[in-house]
């Protein structure tokens, strides 16, 4: 019977053979000159549920039948040399034809590059390239030693139920039959008359921790099928390892054993009957066994009609029998029952257990396509503890789960290339011991082994050389994934590829992905954000559901940048950003802004919006409104919120409008990680504000003032008068610094405004040093020197610069307060204080206008007689012309009587 289903494949195989070589292009026709041509095997399953039969047609084509396999991202036929890792990493596409689809009992041809022979081919793989992955393959020599990479090599002699030609053996997935018991549960088998066996192979899509249940009633219908029922119980153990035992039922119940020894329920035969050393009670004999993709594979043998009359059924291969199956978890075993019992299935019928009508010897194949287990990692999940290291360490490759792989892995916490599960924001240790030839380091490449060297590129986020250590010496290494780390990273070897494996980066909470948050106005929305050198980390999470979430930049909706995350009507999450210059639907306009980081999140209607975005925008067209999207971290942020049942990002209207807003906005300063509500001002800065002003615009003025004009009165009042006004007005500007620091906590040189008030402060501070460095004061007669003419002016132009960038400072102050307060009174303030300017400016003109005709009376008297040279005095000028004159009568050395006429009214 075991031939019946490789005579139809080979009669399939000659017709569609004659139609290709009927219809190949005569120009493309192939030789058959090699030894493999007639080839047929069956393929080793690795991953990927993959089945199927190869048989080569001639020097440059082979015929793929029966082809199950689940989909990947780029598959393509692969050849090597040899299986050992090395060569089968370093292998070769040999066609052009791609495997993209899931594939279900396909049959196709499949044709070699031209340059590719038969004899450069010692294995055949599906491979898959993105990650260098074996899906399954056939190898043509079996005096090759497979590597650890490889699936187990075909079954021995012992086992097989037959052998292939050119001496291979048939791979253990491949049955004549297949019959479909639930959804997720199928029963295979092939049936050997000669030697009076069975071979059953048990597959079902379950957990790892599940048994999968099948035997034979002992009648044909009946409502207590499992009563005295023959079956075979199938699994894994802790370790990973396949187990086939035979049980007998004797009630409805886990297995039980009283006082006196008696077993009853769902028992090994072995239980009833003691120790079976002879194997004259225990029939069923497992042949192999896997866990690939989320789906359990056991295959085993037991006799048609067993030499145990007690407890095993005889099997009719010609009649119909009543037989059963069921699915549930195993219990493990302990000091009272040292074995694997199921326990009870549960669940519904035709689910999780069930039964029919049988007949071994009809051909049945109603399987199509492989099985599609919904979660397919069965690999050990370890979760990162902030507090506790990773032990990381190596091991020898026993259950990689991405083969080939090489013969040491990495192990982490004595498990072997477990997928490892992190907390964005949440720092995990790692403890590196795996010897001074590992390296770990956490890369975005799959395969690892420094891409570099593969011509490829990675990104890495912790490790390097350095990593490497000994149990002895271990090396930490500590590693904090933060907002803008992928999903999915991996852990590896520097200098060794396919070591490691998957680490899945999750949100935790989302307040530790970021530095800051405060919670706005009403306490509906959070507002988190986290700086950086020239960007900004942002997310807002409504605390209601909603449809959309926005939030904006500024005092109230007109003129302000909002970031709205919405869903749209499929269900898909967006978020985009709008310059608002108005109360209506028309005024809300999209814009081009850069955001990166995009993520949104919907959660039972609690959205959550994150991205990432520069501080100070790339600006592409001038006047384009994102150009003035401008964040300053020393400066508090307005942020106002809305939220609402629908939003549509192109048509407006006002349904989009929300549905609930903040009442006012709330003032997120950035540097300080706090917020504090909408004010008129704070009054720090009101403080700050106002002894500017009275430096700046009074005491600082007037001293200048005092210096220029009042030298004339007699005496040093003039001098004491500009000195404390002078220091009077410094002492205030640097108070008020003082203040406007402690403030804002930290000094921060960013703003306009901070530029020219520091600059101011540093001319202003240099007054009074040099003012101590004057030079003496010439006598009488005496010449002026270089050095106190060079003082003199730097003196002056140093003064009067100060108060120039002193008044900018001033006027950019009060910009900087309108821009982030929002307040039309900063107009007015601003327009105050020109004015009180211009009216200095006017007092200025009026007292430079009286002073010169002062100096000029002075030069020309009125009827008076001057005599002798004229006393130097700081009063002066610099810039006239008088200067010069006096200067000449200095230089003369003569006494001179100057008579001036007498003036006439």
């Amino acid at each position: 019977m075991y031939n019946n289903k490789r005579l139809v494949v080979s009669l399939g195989f000659l017709f569609n053979s004659f139609l290709y070589f009927s219809y190949a292009d005569p120009g493309q026709s192939c030789s058959n000159t090699s030894s493999y041509v007639g080839f047929q095997s069956d393929f080793t399953m690795v991953q990927h549920q993959l089945r199927g039969v190869l048989t080569i047609i001639d020097d440059c084509s082979f015929r793929v039948s029966e082809f199950d396999m689940l989909s990947g991202a780029d598959v393509r036929w692969w050849g090597a040399l040899y299986p050992d890792f090395g060569n089968f990493t370093n292998g070769f596409v040999i066609s052009n034809h791609k495997l993209h689809d899931t594939y279900k009992n396909a049959s196709f041809v499949v044709r070699l590059f031209e340059n590719v022979t038969w004899d450069r081919i010692q294995v055949l793989s599906v491979w898959d390239l993105p990650t260098a992955s074996d899906f399954g393959h056939i190898i043509f020599s079996n005096k090759s030693a497979l590597s650890p990479g490889l699936a187990p090599s075909p079954s021995n002699n012992d086992t097989a139920l037959e052998e292939g030609k050119k001496g291979i053996l048939p791979a253990p997935t491949m049955f004549d039959n297949c019959k479909k018991l639930s959804k997720n549960y199928r029963i295979r088998w092939s049936l050997s008359v000669k030697n009076d066996f069975i071979e059953i192979g048990l597959e079902a899509a379950t957990g790892v921790q599940n048994y999968m249940a099948f035997g034979w009633a002992r009648r044909h219908y009946g409502d207590e099928l499992m009563k005295g029922a023959d079956v075979a119980v199938t699994g894994f153990t802790e370790e990973g390892l396949p187990f086939a035992d035979d049980f007998f039922i004797t009630k409805y119940s886990e297995c039980m054993i009283d006082k006196d020894g008696t077993a009853s329920g769902v028992c090994p035969d072995t239980v009833y009957e003691g120790n079976d050393t002879v194997g004259l009670v225990n029939n069923t004999i497992l042949i192999y066994g896997h866990r690939m993709d989320g789906v359990s594979f056991v295959r085993y043998r037991r006799p048609l009609v067993s030499v145990d009359k007690k407890y095993d059924l005889p099997v009719d291969r010609a009649a119909n029998m009543s037989v059963i199956w069921a699915l549930g978890l195993m219990r493990p075993p302990d000091a009272l029952r040292p074995f694997y019992l199921p326990q009870y299935h549960g669940g519904l019928r035709y689910v999780s257990y069930g039964h029919l009508v049988l007949n071994v010897s009809e051909q049945v194949n109603d399987c199509l396509g492989p099985l599609d287990a919904e979660d397919k990692e069965d690999q050990d999940l370890i979760i990162a503890d902030a507090n506790v290291p990773l032990i990381v360490s190596a091991g020898p490759a026993i259950h990689y789960p991405n083969p080939p792989n090489p013969s040491k892995v990495l192990y982490i916490n004595k498990k072997e290339a477990p997928v490892l599960r992190v907390e964005r924001g949440v720092p995990v240790k790692f403890s590196v011991q795996a010897g001074h030839d590992v390296a770990l380091y956490i890369t975005s490449d799959l395969m690892g082994g420094n891409a570099t060297l593969r011509n490829e590129t990675e990104t890495i986020y912790a490790g390097g050389p350095e990593a490497e250590g000994v149990l002895a010496s271990p090396k930490e290494l500590v590693w904090e994934p933060d907002r803008n780390t992928p999903d999915q990273v991996y852990y590896q070897s520097l200098y060794q590829e396919k070591m490691g494996w998957k680490i899945q980066v999750v949100d935790g909470g989302i307040s530790d992905m970021y530095n800051n948050s405060v919670v706005l106005d009403d306490q509906q929305v959070t507002f988190f954000w986290t700086l950086g050198k020239d960007s900004i980390s942002i997310a807002a999470r409504a605390e209601k559901k909603s449809g959309y979430i926005a939030i904006g930049f500024g005092s109230g909706m007109k003129h302000s940048f909002a970031y709205v995350g919405w869903v749209d009507e499929i269900s898909k999450g967006h978020v985009n950003s709008y310059w608002i210059d108005g109360k209506d639907a028309s005024s809300v306009h999209p814009t081009n802004e850069n955001l990166t980081n995009v993520r949104f999140k919907s959660e039972n209607g609690i959205i959550t919006f994150e991205f990432t975005r520069p501080l100070r925008p790339k600006c592409i067209h001038e006047g384009w409104p994102e150009c003035n999207n401008i964040i300053d971290p020393t400066s508090p942020l307005q942020v106002i919120w809305a939220i609402g049942s629908q939003w549509s990002d192109n048509y407006l209207s006002e349904k989009n409008m929300h549905s609930d807003t903040s009442n006012r906005p709330v003032r997120v300063l950035l540097m300080r990680g706090s917020a504090e509500a909408e004010q008129d001002l704070r009054p720090v800065l009101a403080v700050h504000g106002f002894m500017m002003l009275l430096a700046w615009g009074i005491l600082l003025p007037c001293g200048i003032l005092a210096a220029r004009y009042l030298k004339h009165v007699k005496g040093d009042g003039w001098y004491l008068i500009h000195v404390y006004l002078q220091y009077s007005g410094l002492a205030i500007v640097l108070l008020g610094l003082i203040f406007a620091v402690a403030e804002l906590r930290g000094f921060y040189v960013s703003s306009l405004h901070v530029k020219f008030g520091l600059t101011a402060i540093f001319l202003a501070c240099a007054q009074p040093v040099n003012a101590s460095m004057r030079p003496k004061r010439p006598a009488n007669g005496e010449e002026v020197s270089s050095k106190r003419l060079i003082w003199e002016y730097l003196h002056i132009i140093v003064g009067r610069g100060a108060l120039i960038v002193g008044i900018a400072a001033l006027f950019s102050g009060l910009k900087q307060l309108r821009e982030r307060y929002g307040s039309e009174d900063f107009s007015g303030y601003s327009g105050a204080l020109l004015v009180w300017f211009l009216i200095g400016l006017l007092v200025v003109m009026y007292l430079e206008h009286r002073e010169r005709h002062r100096r000029r009376d002075r030069a020309f008297g009125r009827s008076n007689w001057v005599l002798g040279n004229i006393a130097e005095e700081d009063s002066v000028d610099l810039l006239t012309p008088t200067r010069a004159a006096q200067k000449a009568l200095q230089q003369s050395g003569r006494m001179e009587v100057q008579l001036e006429p007498l003036n006439r009214s």
